[in-house]
Parts: C-alpha cells; sequence; structure tokens
C-alpha cells in the first residue's frame, strides 16, 4: 500500500501511516475458493508486475513475492485492484549493494525463491521477482506451487536438477510457456 505519512512520536520512536485497504490476499482467496479461472490469475499477476515495475524503475528487488504479499482490494467502480504489499526484506539493485547487503544468507519464502536467491539473496536481481511470480501464477491456476519439498536443501536439489512440472489444468495455448518463460533456470 501507499505510504501516507512519516514521523517520529512523541517517545522517539518512528512511525509509518499506510492507506488502509479493505481486501484480503490472494492466499487467503486461494484458500476460500481453490484455484482461480486462468484470466482471473492473469489479470492479478499483471497487475502485481504493474507495481513491481515502479519498484524496479526505483531500482529495488522485491524478494519475497508470494500470494500472501499480494492484496485484492476493489477500486472506486468495484473492480479487483491487487497491490504489492511487504517490501521488508526488498533490496536495492546496483553497486551500493555490497554495502546493505553484506551477507549471503536466504531471505525470504523458499517455495517461491528462485535458485539464484535459494544461493545467495545478496545476488539477486529483477529476475528473481520474475521467478516468483511464474511459482504463484502456476499456484493461482493449480492451487498448489510447482516445486514442492520437506527442506529447504531438498527444494534446492529439485530446482537444480528436475524440470517444472506440467500445468494440472487445462489452460489456454500460450499459458503454459509464459509460465515456463518466468521458471527458467538459467
Amino acid at each position: 500500500g501507499k505510504v501516507v505519512h512519516v514521523g517520529t512520536a512523541a517517545d522517539g520512536l518512528p512511525y509509518i501511516v499506510m492507506e488502509y485497504l479493505e481486501g484480503h490476499d490472494l492466499a487467503s482467496a486461494l484458500g476460500r475458493s481453490g484455484p482461480l479461472p486462468v484470466a482471473t490469475a492473469v489479470d492479478y499477476v499483471l497487475q502485481a508486475c504493474a507495481g513491481l515495475v515502479e519498484a524496479h524503475a526505483a531500482g529495488l528487488v522485491h524478494r519475497d513475492l508470494k500470494p500472501a504479499n499480494l492484496f485484492l482490494t476493489r477500486r472506486p467502480d468495484g473492480t479487483p485492484l491487487v497491490k504489492v504489499m511487504d517490501f521488508g526484506i526488498a533490496k536495492a539493485m546496483g553497486p551500493i549493494d555490497a554495502a546493505i547487503t553484506g551477507s549471503a544468507a536466504v531471505m525470504g519464502s523458499p517455495g517461491y525463491m528462485s535458485p539464484e536467491q535459494l544461493r545467495s539473496a545478496r545476488d539477486v536481481d529483477r529476475r528473481a521477482d520474475l521467478w516468483s511470480l511464474g511459482i504463484v501464477l502456476y499456484e493461482l491456476v493449480c492451487g498448489r506451487r510447482p516445486f514442492a519439498a520437506q527442506t529447504i536443501t531438498e527444494l534446492a536439489v529439485m530446482l537444480a536438477t528436475e524440470p517444472v512440472p506440467a500445468l494440472t489444468v487445462p489452460t489456454p495455448r500460450g499459458f503454459a510457456s509464459v509460465v515456463a518463460r518466468c521458471l527458467e533456470k538459467d
């Protein structure tokens, strides 16, 4: 959501006032009604892409895109509006990275992380967000993520060695290739 105001309270603690949003995240929507129609899922992910274009243009990589961080609200005319939330582990791109992110620690939600983010959260760029959106798109239409593992090590091995599983529902021509393009390992 949009930041409306920032400041410091009388006790010295900083605060942020953000816009009030009514609605729910896409993880809740998926849990309540199951997989979404392809057209709806594509609309929601394209809206998330519009938000990411702004973040990427400002030099930020989100690094934690997942249905729980995509918030579904409504425009004044009642049409659905998806907002990208929780930039809590976003990173700046460019030469300043080494100074800001001095660790190669894993940061994010492993089930949505790109192979390079599993290796080092410090070394990712905007392509890691595209991978995550591919996972989200797959999950929104199939009701599950393409790669499921019990441990982060098992997940890393799966991502490195296994092809992306076929979509489990019928989809329009070209849809599977878009998902596959998002989930290219290299």
